[in-house]
């Protein structure tokens, strides 16, 4: 499907500039509500994050749904998972987040949830689409929505997180300290944690619209590592601004990336029984090489969709398998939710730690993560490096010479006129060598 206003996970830009308007955000309320009415009654739920601009596009977005007839729950400031969630335990027609995930408070963006929790139906986007450019049209006042605030949607969604683990879990005893990135999580995560027994110490949860992913949450790790060390933590959790990615940190001072995380996952759902016969794990382009033959040492495969939690998911689903998720941190556990949820897959690693009676630096050992060189080359258009029978050639010599213990990937980057040259394999030398050989290859075909 082509599309014109959704990307691959909504729409999303900076504030001011189409389509991030209040104008644009009036009429894709009301194309969304038209588009839903036709499945029947409409109830939209709608959640945001914590920057500014949110207030705004909420107010617009409401407005659009109830020109066209539909009802409106507002949750206020809740994590996209928590969208998700109660979309589905609402029954409720679709969920609404307005949010631009880890970008800078100058970003917003929207994104939808169907009724099951899950992304919309390529025809409900192309739907929604083609209203979005034909003229609004109000329902009569008697059929206009309502809007009405679910004032126990933390709470609803903090109980769901803690029965994603047993009712026997207790982290007493552990010390942790939680970055929310002045985010979504700020008031859910804290509650979730210490409720579940942790000493809970808590940074940057103290939002006023600008600050959100300032310095601070999965993307800027530094704030996180220093607070633990200061506090002499267990470990440290990092969310980024909407609740989707995590990040974690062990008592080092070491960051754990979202490859480390799904290996602690996905050994212990193996070591519990827990991970169906001839299931593994879904990971992207740029999981680490490391990943996929620490978890080929256990038995466990490791299949690579494209990057973007979109296309980790309807992997996920083709296969009926319950793990996945980026090295970014976006982390889906598919047997407790329908999209990655920050907090749940950081409940499953202290989970696995508790189990095995394991600290974080000690359970990350298993997976020796591959040196990676990644250069980029500027791409001015013109014939396809990627595709040019030389730079395959190259690529195949490198993959052979690498014997199963290295990876090359070249791909062209979404969003830049870059040609993306990655390698990886067991000695960085090795690979620096491959990677500059082909970065070279390409930059002279692109000349």
């Amino acid at each position: 499907m082509s599309r014109k206003y959704f990307g691959t996970d909504g729409i999303r830009g900076r504030v001011g500039e189409f389509p991030i308007t209040p104008e644009f955000m009036l009429k894709l309320g009301w194309a969304a509500g038209m588009a839903f009415r036709r499945q029947g009654h409409c109830k939209v739920l709608i959640g945001k994050d914590t920057r500014i601009s949110g207030y705004m596009f909420e107010s617009a977005l409401q407005a659009g749904l109830i020109a066209a007839g539909a009802d409106v729950m507002l949750l206020g400031p809740m994590p996209t998972p928590a969208v998700a969630y109660l979309t589905r335990t609402f029954h409720a027609d679709a969920g609404i987040v307005i949010s631009a995930s880890h970008n800078p408070h100058y970003d917003n963006g929207i994104k939808f949830f169907s009724s099951k929790g899950s992304k919309l139906p390529d025809e409900i986007e192309a739907m929604i689409e083609e209203l979005l450019d034909a003229p609004m049209v109000v329902a009569e006042s008697a059929q206009l929505g309502k809007a009405s605030r679910l004032n126990d949607a933390a709470g609803r969604y903090i109980e769901f997180c803690k029965s994603s683990v047993p009712t026997s879990t207790d982290f007493a005893g552990l010390k942790l300290v939680l970055d929310c990135a002045h985010g979504a999580t700020y008031k859910v995560a804290p509650s979730v944690f210490r409720e579940l027994g942790a000493e809970v110490a808590v940074i940057a949860a103290q939002p006023d619209g600008l600050n959100i992913n300032a310095g601070v949450g999965s993307t800027h790790v530094g704030e996180l590592q220093k607070a633990v060390l200061e506090q002499g933590a267990d470990l440290g959790i990092a969310f980024d601004g909407d609740g989707d990615r995590v990040l974690m940190v062990d008592h080092t001072g070491a960051v754990v990336d979202g490859d480390e995380l799904l290996y602690i996952i996905a050994t212990d759902l193996q070591e519990r029984d827990r991970l169906p016969e001839g299931s593994g794990v879904v990971g992207t382009l740029m999981s680490n090489l490391g990943l996929e033959l620490a978890l080929q040492e256990r038995g466990i495969p490791l299949v690579r969709a494209k990057v973007g939690d979109r296309y980790v998911m309807a992997e996920m689903l083709e296969r009926g398998w319950v793990l996945g998720g980026e090295n970014s941190g976006h982390i889906v556990c598919r047997q407790h939710v329908t999209t990655g949820d920050a907090i749940i897959a950081a409940l499953q690693v202290l989970l696995a730690l508790r189990r095995r009676g394991q600290s974080l630096a000690e359970a990350r050992h298993g997976l020796h993560k591959c040196p990676q060189v990644l250069i980029n080359v500027r791409f001015g258009g013109g014939q396809d490096p990627v595709a040019h029978p030389a730079v395959q050639d190259a690529c195949a010599r490198v993959t052979e010479q690498m014997a199963g213990r290295g990876r090359v990937l070249l791909r062209k980057s979404g969003t830049e006129p870059l040609v993306r040259v990655m390698v990886e394999g067991d000695e960085e030398a090795v690979v620096r060598a491959h990677a500059e050989t082909l970065a070279a290859l390409v930059k002279e075909l692109c000349a």
